[in-house]
């Protein structure tokens, strides 16, 4: 039995609208056009899947005045990637996105200062060279769930996943808002992708593109001055048209922009059940009013469980973050380039050092404020970088263990770009480079592995670097040693000694220990007494980190 099915398209300045459609033998169907700026028409459908589009008179600069065009519907949450139609589905006489049941929303997640981040590409997760599989999916996605549970990840960051044209990209040129990039799999794919990393307690956060849209998308063939800036306004830092946020339609009282994009997010939180959102180029987003409101919208919808907002905006900027701040977190880009200067021998600067690995220096106010990475999927593979200093084998592992530590107790939210945990080699690139699986079986990769393995576990079980608390209590410029010590109220107490030269230290004194009696020595599993002073060997480009007995 058919039933009416509403189409909706808001076009207010536009003259002409029309639905054609697979249901019409892609005859046009005419629609009415309300005062509040939506054309309507309703048809008659039975249960089914359907393909349409919209017949539109552009007021796009680009067209002819008033020129037809054929568009797809912005709110489409399905795209027939072979015709770039929209693809409508219809059950019970309703509109339905699919049919996907969830199974675990009552697993208890991680809160936003216990979080360690696993930044992923779907499509390059899969697999290796030897990978059958042209694009990785979500499927295999959660074939791997049980090596990022070994890990010890309680989080997965998502590069995008809307619609984007083709079929591989970063997904930084988003083209459908409410539609699932089509060649990792089905919106049922990414919905049990999603509930899976929830059984295994891990969070969702969604990297979320709110600066542009790709050059094609629907709104800019619509009337493109009416969500988007006329022109870049930054011209060097410009990938796509940019969404005005301060454009306000004083006839239908709204901001035209603010109104598609918090649909967007609203939408996400709710049909995917995600657990945070990453704002991509919030600094080329510049508009705090907007952001305010965009993180206000999303944790509302979000309700009573854990939502994380993370602003990239490079540099960082504490403002962001801190008390009139709209996000909850900021990526920390000062702790990648400094770190990585130190570990690879570029320079030694302590107070640099200090200021990275406690961000408090630098005016952030919490430990869930920054996020810290060795590396992401804008940089290079550490790997990369120290062979084209000609670091290789065994030096290479040490110095990246150095920064693992570093990263894995300074202050802030620490993130693992995919692959980095065993050695990922492969330089940067925009095409695919999938995941090099086969060297875990390598002994200095899966080492590495477990280096990882360990550290997490520690910030785990040792709830002082959750905190905001850090005292650096030694400092040796000429030698290159600095010490730090993490703490809580509850006696958990972390120390990390740090060696950044090149000489093996033998019998070295730091002087000022926090604490006298038992630690173990978690990097080398040893146990050992402090007086006020400890004596120990470091290893050039090697961090000790002790936790108190």
């Amino acid at each position: 039995m058919a039933s009416p099915i509403e189409f909706t398209l808001f076009a207010p300045y536009n003259k002409g609208a029309k639905l054609i459609g697979c249901f019409s033998n892609w005859e046009e169907i005419p629609m009415e056009k309300g005062k509040d700026g939506y054309f309507r028409t309703k048809v008659e459908l039975e249960d089914g899947v359907y393909q349409y589009k919209f017949r539109v008179q552009s007021k796009s600069w680009f067209f002819e005045p008033d020129q037809w065009v054929d568009v797809i519907d912005p709110y489409a949450t399905d795209i027939d990637n072979p015709t770039q139609n929209a693809v409508v589905r219809v059950k019970d006489g309703q509109r339905i996105l699919d049919t996907y049941v969830w199974q675990h929303d009552d697993k208890p997640l991680p809160s936003d200062r216990e979080l360690v981040i696993y930044e992923m590409h779907v499509g390059d997760f899969s697999g290796g060279e030897d990978d059958p599989h042209a694009r990785g999916k979500y499927k295999h996605a959660i074939e791997k769930l049980d090596y990022l549970c070994e890990l010890g990840v309680n989080a997965i960051e998502l590069m995008p996943v809307k619609e984007y044209p083709g079929d591989h990209s970063w997904g930084y040129n988003p083209r459908h808002f409410f539609a699932t990039e089509s060649s990792y799999g089905s919106t049922e794919g990414l919905k049990k992708l999603i509930d899976e990393c929830h059984a295994k307690g891990i969070r969702v956060i969604m990297d979320g593109i709110y600066n542009h849209s790709e050059a094609e998308s629907p709104l800019t063939q619509i009337d493109h001055d009416y969500w988007y800036h006329h022109e870049p306004r930054d011209p060097d830092n410009n990938w796509g048209p940019e969404f005005n946020y301060e454009h306000y339609d004083e006839n239908l009282e709204t901001y035209p922009a603010r109104k598609f994009i918090g649909d967007n997010v609203r939408f996400w939180v709710e049909e995917y059940h995600i657990d945070g959102i990453r704002f991509d180029a919030a600094r080329q987003i510049d508009n705090y009013d907007f952001m305010h409101w965009i993180v206000n919208e999303a944790k509302q919808k979000a309700s009573m469980k854990p939502f994380y907002t993370v602003a990239e905006h490079i540099p960082e900027t504490t403002s962001i973050t801190n008390v009139d701040g709209p996000m909850d977190g900021c990526w920390h880009d000062s702790f990648y380039h400094d770190v990585l200067a130190h570990i690879c021998g570029d320079t030694f600067d302590l107070e640099r050092l200090k200021d990275v690995i406690d961000c408090k220096r630098q005016g952030f106010m919490g430990a869930t404020n920054v996020v810290n990475y060795l590396t992401n999927h804008d940089h290079n593979h550490l790997m990369v970088e120290f062979g084209d200093r000609q670091i290789f084998d065994e030096e290479a592992f040490r110095r990246i263990k150095l920064g693992v530590a570093l990263l894995m107790t300074a202050v802030g939210v620490p993130l693992i770009w995919m692959g980095e945990e065993f050695g990922e080699y492969k330089p940067k690139t925009t095409e695919s480079a999938k995941i090099e699986w086969g060297l875990l079986g390598n002994d200095l990769n899966r080492n590495l592995f477990e280096y990882y393995k360990g550290l997490i576990n520690l910030r785990k079980h040792n709830h002082a670097l959750y905190t905001e608390n850090i005292d650096f209590f030694h400092e040796n410029p000429e030698a290159k040693v600095v010490a730090y010590t993490r703490w809580n109220d509850e006696g958990s107490r972390v120390v990390v000694i740090a060696n950044f030269s090149e000489n093996f230290l033998a019998g070295y004194r730091v002087d000022n220990f926090p604490a006298a009696g038992k630690w173990h020595e978690w990097t080398g599993n040893y146990d050992l007494e402090s007086g006020e002073d400890m004596l120990l060997d470091i290893g050039p480009y090697e961090a000790k980190v002790f936790v108190w007995q």
